[in-house]
């Protein structure tokens, strides 16, 4: 077993302190990541305070990791000592399943083994996240990261950035389509970027006027004050796709209405109270609403192999780890632009 460093939240609503527990050890398929980095998700805010229900404690969280590769199983083909690598939400799945055959581990029927707050396929042992020094990974659930990057600013993108690419993908967005994003967070922005990239016209729809510099340095084409009417009205029927990143409560009839005939809204946010929506408003234009779950092993690949070439890395503000709770408090308060990331160099000091 190996001993290993991290931050765990004992229980829900207690912070998160220094934990010390045991990895497995390297076994013959496995890889063992060095971590440099781990990107900080609203979900590990969710998860530590149980708002989802189900959390297991101790919990480690991080699931946007980015280190280098320091041992190899005996097995392993795709990587060797020196790479570097990441992990991103989920570290094993049924891989038997027509989900997981199709390469869709993120919808496994038996449920995929999330990255930390899951359970060991075989052992039932807790997993544990990125907030560490250190994570033994199965090579099929490891991604390569190119050393074109700032790896600090690519562990985003193992959840922000594949929880946007895939539907983006999923739908073929790219030049001649319209896309709206709702929301300029961790999500949106990388909605952002990656959209612009793929040649579609980008408008950011927000609340907030003050973002708009920020919206267009991303890359968007077009920004709009939803709070102004006349603003909201010049886009009536207007776009092709809407990538909902807000969890906030809102009136989503109000942003199905700016979706053309056949137009869909992807719903990724997930507000605390199941929204309402007239049926009319999707009969009337053949509209439709869908949702999306981050991607598949294949597709996080693709994302960031796409990102490596067209330079696109999230936005970040890279904090000690002992200033984790204050990051929590922080985001919470929207206080972030866009992304924290941990320095797990920190977690010896």
């Amino acid at each position: 077993m190996l001993p290993t460093k991290a931050y765990a939240a004992p229980a829900a609503s207690v912070p998160l302190a220094p934990f010390n527990f045991e990895r497995r050890d390297v076994g013959p398929h496995d890889v063992l990541i060095d971590i440099q980095f781990c990107g900080v998700c609203h979900s590990d805010l969710h998860q530590v305070r149980d708002e989802w229900g189900g959390s297991v404690f101790p919990m480690v969280p991080g699931h946007e990791i980015v280190g280098r590769i320091t041992q190899v199983g005996d097995h392993v083909k795709n990587f060797k000592v020196g790479d570097m690598a990441g992990v991103g939400c989920m570290v094993d799945s049924c891989r038997t399943c027509p989900s997981c055959q199709e390469g869709l581990e993120q919808y496994c029927e038996v449920g995929m083994v999330g990255t930390y707050g899951g359970r060991e396929k075989g052992t039932g042992q807790p997993t544990y996240g990125g907030y560490s020094n250190q994570i033994v990974v199965d090579e099929q659930y490891t991604l390569k990261v190119s050393d074109k990057l700032d790896p600090a600013r690519v562990a985003p993108l193992l959840c922000a950035g594949i929880t946007t690419y895939s539907p983006l993908r999923q739908w073929n967005v790219g030049a001649g389509h319209r896309v709206g994003v709702m929301g300029l967070g961790g999500l949106g922005h990388m909605a952002v970027k990656l959209a612009a990239a793929m040649g579609a016209e980008v408008t950011v729809l927000s609340t907030s006027p003050g973002k708009e510099a920020d919206a267009k340095a991303l890359g968007a084409h077009k920004f709009v004050v939803t709070k102004d009417a006349a603003q909201l009205k010049s886009v009536s029927n207007y776009f092709d796709f809407i990538i909902n990143t807000v969890s906030a409560p809102l009136d989503l009839g109000q942003y199905v209405g700016l979706l053309r005939r056949d137009g869909t809204m992807i719903l990724l946010g997930v507000p605390p109270e199941a929204p309402q929506l007239h049926a009319f408003l999707l009969i009337g234009k053949r509209r439709r609403i869908a949702g999306s779950l981050i991607g598949g092993i294949a597709e996080t690949q693709e994302m960031l192999d796409f990102c490596a070439e067209h330079n696109i890395m999230s936005d970040i503000e890279l904090i000690d780890i002992k200033d984790i709770n204050e990051a929590y408090e922080r985001m919470l308060k929207g206080d972030v632009k866009y992304r924290f990331v941990i320095d797990l160099a920190t977690l010896n000091n």
